[in-house]
This record gives structure tokens, sequence and C-alpha cells, in this order.
């Protein structure tokens, strides 16, 4: 039986893909004899054209505003605006006005999650609820006419309303030495949310329903989530639901249309509504989710909880139900998806000990695998994790391990900490790797797993060097120095390091500086003086660069002497004893790899458990 279940499973993958593959050739047929593609699918017996509406139509749209019923909302046809230019993409596009005549669209105004309700006119499918204007007191909707959306999924060629609404994923500058704070930066801060106004007609905004967050913590991805057209609201899970109207839900014209961002003890799910089935193709949103093309994301059933009606803009209130395939293309007027199609997801594990709990805590999910979505919503949702038992005190420290697996690589794991900053650096870190990875220009990379183990402490290990003091300083070639620094802990008793330093026997007689420092400055110091290490050439120099800079310990303390380079270094091949003569040949300006000097300095390190936020520079004498 097993064996037969395996090969229905398989011949089923096969059909779908036969038959996507089917419509595409018939697509690109059609094009390259000058006809429309969508001609294979247009039945105007059940479509009805832009050109045939006309103001004082009735009409009605099919939508869920309770469970998973789907119900008859009554509209009137306002007008049709040609070449309309609503913020969903480029291109010109008509739209076909519509008011709400149904008491409870009175009541609500437009509401977000209404997106991809199909309209009908005159029993006959006229597009799907798409657009609105903010602080709209009226129920006016924009509709995208179903001739466009049946287009999504097509071959593209000449079409210039197709073009990605967004950039594809993250670029970034790896000429330079990878910074993950500025990836960071660029991937959570810099985004340009949509704006929003009350004169211009904008998309809906999809409810992004987060449960096993706290509350506050949907503040933080809301603002992930603006750029994208969401709005992020704290709802709830219906993992648990066996009613009988759950289990046969379907996804039907006027049905919810769930799009699982994250699923398992944490979810967040987009949720907007089907505009048309064909065969086991499904069509929604009526506007573009992501915006870039081709896409894999799983597509769910899913139930309403409740229509919250607001000032601003009302919304809907639900979660997903069951996962029955795959999101395929994502475009300014709507998205495809397939019925039976898998999409890929990566394990997500975290398990949080915290001072003020009483067990460990261990969510384990299932995150969407995107360059785009992965990277922006995981720190936020392994900070959210971290702070389900409330905010940390003002004074803490957090030890975290992470192993991030990759196909074809060793995992990178790393162990550090922090202290005062809550979850910034772990948030920080685990984001910006992610997109790195996703996003390099060298090699599709895979992420298999992403583990967090996280340990949060109600004491702060902040602390500063008290003072640091030499021996002597003034040294002889061949001499030892002798090194002591104390370091305050915040709020705690005062520690003594001591470290010794053997002067090179040929070091030229001059003035040195001998610098005490912390991470943060070690970690600043290595970026000036070889910079190489940090810059990537290919993926695997990438990794080794990742790692490097994860597997900087936060509690050490170092002492520096820098000396004059010497040597060269020919891109990442470091030659310290290379003669002056040799290495000025190989700095030729008219050679294409990157050289510099080598720098040379004496090292040594302790961890003290403690983060030392400071340094000190003190000179060095060498005498003849």
């Amino acid at each position: 039986m097993q064996k037969r279940s395996r090969k229905n499973t398989i011949f089923s993958f096969l059909f779908l893909a036969l038959s996507l593959i089917s419509d595409i050739c018939l697509a690109r047929e059609q094009v390259n004899k000058g006809e429309d593609p969508i001609a294979g699918v247009w039945d105007p017996t059940k479509y009805i054209s832009v050109d045939e509406v006309q103001a004082g139509m009735d009409a009605y749209c099919l939508t869920c505003y309770s469970g998973t019923k789907v119900e008859k909302f009554g509209l009137e046809v306002l007008d049709v605006i040609r070449n309309a230019n609503p913020r969903t993409g480029p291109g010109s596009k008509d739209v076909i006005l519509v008011l709400g005549t149904d008491e409870r669209f009175i009541h609500t105004g437009p509401v977000g999650g209404c997106s991809g309700s199909p309209v009908y006119i005159g029993g006959r499918l006229a597009g799907a609820l798409a657009f609105a204007w903010t602080f709209s007191k009226d129920p006016i909707y924009g509709v995208t006419p179903i001739k466009e959306m049946l287009r999504v999924g097509l071959d593209t060629a000449g079409r210039g309303d197709t073009q990605p609404v967004h950039q594809v994923g993250f670029t970034f500058d790896l000429s330079k030495p990878i910074d993950l704070a500025e990836i960071y930066k660029q991937i959570v801060v810099e985004r340009s949310p949509e704006k929003t106004d009350s004169t211009g007609l904008v998309m809906l905004p999809c409810p992004l329903i987060v449960s096993g967050l706290p509350a506050h913590a949907c503040e933080e991805l809301n603002a992930l989530s603006e750029p994208f057209g969401l709005v992020a609201v704290t709802g709830g899970d219906s993992g648990n639901d066996n009613s009988e109207a759950t289990a046969k839900a379907k996804l039907v014209p006027g049905a919810s249309l769930a799009v699982p961002y994250l699923t398992g003890d944490i979810t967040m799910t987009a949720i907007g509504a089907v505009t048309e089935v064909v065969d086991d193709k499904i069509y929604g949103f009526g506007h573009w989710l992501l915006g870039y093309g081709d896409i894999d994301l799983p597509m769910a059933t899913a139930k309403i909880h409740a229509v919250v009606s607001n000032l601003l803009r009302s919304f809907k209130v639900g979660s997903q139900l069951e996962i029955i395939g795959a999101l395929r293309q994502d475009e300014s007027t709507a998205v495809y998806g397939q019925i039976g199609a898998e999409a890929k997801m990566i394990p997500l594990t975290i398990r949080i000990d915290r001072y003020n709990d009483t067990q460990q805590r261990i969510y384990n999910c299932r995150i969407a695998k995107n360059q785009v979505i992965t990277p922006t919503y995981l720190g936020a949702v392994v900070a959210g994790a971290a702070l389900m038992q409330g905010d940390l005190p003002p004074h803490h420290m957090i030890e975290y391990r992470v192993s991030l697996g990759i196909d074809g690589f060793e995992p990178i794991t790393y162990d550090n900490m922090s202290t005062d900053i809550g979850m910034k650096n772990v948030a920080l870190e685990s984001a910006s790797v992610v997109a790195l990875l996703m996003n390099n220009p060298y090699k599709q990379v895979d992420i298999e797993s992403l583990d967090f183990d996280i340990h949060i402490k109600p004491s702060s290990i902040l602390a500063h060097i008290w003072s640091a003091t030499v021996s002597d300083t003034k040294v002889k070639p061949g001499e030892q120095i002798e090194v002591e620094v104390v370091v305050e802990s915040f709020l705690g008793a005062k520690k003594k390091y001591e470290f010794r330093l053997t002067i090179p026997d040929n070091l030229q007689a001059g003035k040195y500086q001998l610098v005490v420092c912390g991470s943060n400055d070690y970690e600043g110091f290595l970026r000036k003086a070889v910079p190489y290490r940090f810059v990537a050439q290919n993926l695997t120099t990438m990794i080794e660069a990742i790692k490097k800079i994860l597997q900087m310990k936060q509690d050490a303390l170092y002492c520096l002497l820098v000396l004059p380079p010497a040597g060269i270094t020919v891109e990442q091949a470091e030659l310290p004893d290379l003669s002056a003569t040799k290495s000025l040949i190989l700095q030729d300006a008219a050679r294409a790899l990157r050289t510099q000097a080598y720098p040379h300095w004496l090292e040594e390190s302790v961890q003290t458990g403690t983060i030392v936020a400071d340094k000190r520079t003190i000179q060095i004498t060498v005498e003849k």
C-alpha cells in the first residue's frame, strides 16, 4: 500500500509539472504567433470585460466575514477609470470602481483581507476587490479586471506591465569588507514603507496574522511588513480547530486565501481571498504580495475570526488551516498558485532559557525559504520568542549559540554573548548572515536549518578598563613588556589581568602603540589593518569571512603592540616574510591583483566573562 501511495504521489506531481509546462509552452506559442496568451482561457460567457462595464450596473462580490463561510455582498458599479495608476507597480491599468451596498460593508468601510474577493456583474466574473482610499468613510473599492489577473503565470514576453514591482531580493556591495551592521540596516531599517495618504488609490493592505509572539513584537513586525503592503495583526492559531466547517474548507472563489510565512509554535500568515479557480490553478489578491514574479510560498485555506472595524482601515483577523498548495507567481495584478504543489520551508528551532521562567521554552517552526521573507522576519521572530515572558530588565546578559545548516558546507556555528542591548545582536547577526547567504552573487545557497539556543540572565556584564600600565615604557629589542590591566565590571569588583609581550630582536628603534581593548575595538583594528580578511571573492571566502566575524569572542580582552608593516598581501594571501625587493615587484601598479603591505603586530588575549566597552593606548619607546 505504501509503495502504491508513493507512486500515486509521484504521478500527481509529474502531472502537475507537465500541466504547467504545457500551459507555458502554449502561451509562448501564442505570443510567437502574435496572439494574446489569454485567448485560450478567456470565456466571454463566464467573464465580463471592462469594455462591457457601465456605471449604475448592479454587482456583488463573494467574501468571507466569519469562519469559512463564503457570503454574497451587494455592490453598485460607480464607473471605470481608464489608465489608472494605483500604487501597485509599473504600468497603467483600468480599474472598475464599485460601492458596497451591503450593511456590513457600509459599517466597516474598505476591509484589509478582502483583496481578491471576486466581483460579479450580470452573473459574470469582472475581477477582484484590490484597492481603496485610506480613511475612506464609504466602502468604495477599486477592482482589478479579471482579464489582467488571468495573464499572471502565462508567458510575459512583450508585456510591459509584468516587471517586478520590487527588486528581487537584496544586493550587497561585496567589494568592501563584510559589515553585518550595514547589511542589517539595509534589509530592516532602510526599506521604504508604502506611503499612505487619503487621496491616493492604494492597494488594500493584507493582514499578516501573528500568533505565538508578544503583542509588542507585532509592532516591530508591522514596521518590517509595511514596505510589502502588509499590516501585522495579533491573532490566533486554528491548528487544533477540528470543526466540520473547518475540515471542509476549500479554495473556492471568495474563500479566504492564506499564505503562511511561518508555521508551527509561532505563526505568521498573510490573508487575502481567492478570485478564480481554473482546474488546479488559483488566482487571488488582485495585486502583488511581495511583488517580484517567480515565487515559492505555501498556500493554505483559512478561517476568519472577526472583521475589526477601524477608523484608519478595517481588517480581517483570521488564521491558516491546511496547506494545500504553493504560490508560483506574484505580479502586479494578482498572485497565482497551484493546488498540490509543495513550497520549500526551513526548519527553525528556538530554545529559550530565562531567569524568570521555570522551564526551557522550545519553539519548533518552519519559515518560508525566500530570499526576502526569511532574513526580513527571522531576527524579529527570534527576538520575539525570547521576550514571551516579558521585557528584559535594563541590566541583563544574553548568551547564545547559533547554528545555520547549509547544504554543501559545514554548518556556520558560533557562541557569543551581549549585555544591556536586548536581542539586538542576535537579531542583527542572524538576519544579516541569512540575507547575505540567500542573496549572494556567487551561487544559490540552500539553507537547511536554523537553530538558536538562548540563555538570559538578569545581570549586566558590561565593564570598562580601570587602568592599564606597563612595566617600562622604554625597552630594547629582545626584552619583555609586562602589561597589567585592571577591569572594573558594572556594579562589580575590579579584576586584574596580565599580559607579556616580547619585543622582536630585529625591531628598529622608535615609538610604537600598545593598545588594550575589548572585542568591538579589536574588530575595528582588524578591519583597518587586514580588511581583505573580511572581503568575499567567492562563496567559500564569503562564508569564511562570516565565520571570522561571528566567532570573535565578545568577552575577550586584547593586548596589541602595533609594529611596522613588512612583507605583502596579495588578494587574501599573506606573505609576511617576503623580502622588500620582491614585495616591491608585486606592488607594481601594472598588476591586476590587489596588494598591500602586510601589517605586523603582537597580540595576546584573555576571556574575562565581561564585555569591555573601551580601550587604552600606551606609547612604547624601543631604544637601540
